[in-house]
């Protein structure tokens, strides 16, 4: 298995991930398919503090996860949003775990980066454990946020703050 940075040539298995949750779970609260555009911008605006990387063996796409803004306003440009993403033969195998791994290693070498977010829609044990694994603790729970396949979603925000590094 290699990690390396996403490229344009793998939007269409990104979005072939992605729209996978966006049919079948409250992974996204997206709730229609979003296609290649949405990611082939999400991997055009690759710079500074943000990233895009992918899992994949032998050219077969596992998974991806990324770094993005947590919200626009310049006070918070020193915290990202993070999330990640596995096809759905690829889970249980440690790939997110592996994903995160690299994401959280370049993010906490940025020194323009100082903390992590990640928005979980429950249940979720699995990217909860994840994310505990990760370093990141539990904050709290807002419920009933999200409506999604004719019912409502409870999120749990996650956060992490980095250690590693000069920080702003």
């Amino acid at each position: 298995m290699s990690i390396r940075d996403a490229v344009p040539a793998d939007v269409a298995a990104l979005a072939a991930i992605y729209d996978h949750y966006v049919r079948t779970s409250v992974g996204t609260f997206d709730v229609e398919e979003v296609g290649t555009q949405v990611l082939a911008a999400k991997i055009e605006s690759i710079g500074g503090s943000d990233h895009v990387i992918v899992a994949d063996v032998d050219g077969v796409m596992l998974g991806f996860a990324y770094s993005g803004p947590f919200r626009p306003r310049p006070a918070y440009a020193a915290t990202k949003e993070v999330s990640v993403y596995l096809a759905a033969g690829a889970r249980g195998r440690g790939l997110g775990r592996a994903l995160y791994s690299e994401l959280l290693r370049r993010l906490d070498s940025d020194p323009a980066v100082h903390t992590q977010m990640a928005v979980i829609a429950l249940p979720n044990t699995a990217s909860e454990a994840l994310h505990l694994a990760s370093g990141f603790r539990h904050l709290g729970t807002l419920e009933a946020v999200g409506h999604k396949f004719g019912r409502w979603v409870d999120t749990a925000y996650y956060q992490r703050i980095s250690r590693d590094g000069p920080r702003l």
